[in-house]
């Protein structure tokens, strides 16, 4: 007969769900020092699980999201309240102007400034955002290539939704084989950055020093939260629709008196684009109709993106926040936090 509660028989199940290299390294604690990151797309509850086990561990949260950098930017990228920040510290929210560039390798030195800092009070930082290039650099150092072209991914992204990942990749298969050979048509974001690289700096991919494959300084434990995609898009509809009530057109007005379009990274963010594409129109009502449709294209797209990406994170465990209340989840993250491995 089993004993074990429903509850206990949950925790069990999701702690069993570590990746093989955990198993392998089952018997040996890990002497690095520990870091909680929670991803997942857009809308899905990253910000209020975080908020819970904050308040249970004493803990302090880093922003993995590339907007939320940015003051004024607050409507558009559901950044958490002021209240909330009070509460519980936050690192690399608000930390640029407008007017201000803020790249990959500022996020890497800044971010682990900030865990660096939090491991020093005793306690465990907790890293929230569903920016992928951000925390793969966080966890296997920073890229060695050129920084990211906005303008130019922007373009490459909108041809590989309309021909597809297999045409641009046999056009990085004819001006990089040796790199194309490590990757394959469906890996899009490679394909799109490694176009980008070719492009912006005339060099190949192949040329550039190789990233290591492994953990650099500390132990992720790595969480990955996502709803089955018909829910998750009715979210992102929903979330949509709240922005734009609660005043995201206006954030834009104010925001591009500041700077907003010299800024090609803050200027190109769903939902800052789509509104300065409206604003920049003759402001008719299929013109705001417009607005609308593109942004919860954009959104739903970038969610789409999200999932692809983090697919290819291996240190990153999925858990359906359908199947398991926040209460829980935070619960099972922190029992799995304690663990020594």
């Amino acid at each position: 007969m089993n004993d074990l509660s429903i509850e206990d028989k949950e925790l069990q199940l999701f702690l069993e769900q570590i990746t093989q290299s955990e198993r392998i390294q089952i018997s040996v604690p890990n002497p690095r020092k520990k870091v909680i990151l929670i991803s997942g797309p857009t809308a899905v509850g990253k910000t209020a699980l975080s908020l819970l086990i904050a308040r249970s561990l004493g803990g302090e949260i880093i922003s993995a999201d590339s907007m939320q950098v940015y003051k004024g930017m607050d409507i558009g990228t559901a950044k958490v309240s002021k209240e909330d920040r009070d509460l519980i510290p936050h690192h690399l929210i608000d930390v640029r102007s407008i007017d201000q560039s803020f790249s990959v390798m500022d996020f890497h030195k800044e971010a682990t400034a900030a865990i660096d800092a939090i491991h020093a009070k005793g306690a465990i930082p907790i890293v929230v955002g569903g920016t992928g290039f951000y925390l793969h650099s966080l966890i296997y150092g920073p890229p060695s290539g050129p920084p990211a072209d906005v303008f130019l991914r922007a373009q490459l992204e909108e041809e590989i939704e309309h021909l597809g990942s297999e045409a641009l990749y046999e056009r990085l298969r004819a001006l990089d084989p040796e790199y194309a050979l490590t990757i394959t048509k469906n890996d899009r974001h490679k394909i799109v950055r490694a176009l980008e690289i070719i492009s912006s700096v005339n060099k190949k991919v192949s040329d550039f020093p190789k990233i290591s494959s492994d953990p650099q300084k500390y132990n992720f434990r790595s969480w990955f939260l996502y709803k089955p995609k018909e829910i998750l898009y009715r979210l992102i509809e929903q979330r949509c629709d709240e922005m734009l009530s609660n005043g995201l057109l206006e954030e834009v007005k104010a925001l591009d008196l500041l700077g907003l379009q010299k800024n090609s990274s803050a200027s190109q963010a769903i939902g800052y684009r789509q509104c300065l594409e409206f604003l920049a129109s003759e402001q008719k009502e299929e013109d705001y109709a417009h607005l609308v449709l593109s942004f919860k294209q954009a959104s739903r797209r970038y969610a789409k993106r999200q999932f692809t990406w983090f697919r290819k994170e291996p240190l990153f465990r999925w858990v359906n926040t359908e199947e398991i209340s926040f209460e829980r989840l935070a619960e099972v993250i922190l029992q799995d936090a304690e663990c020594p491995f």
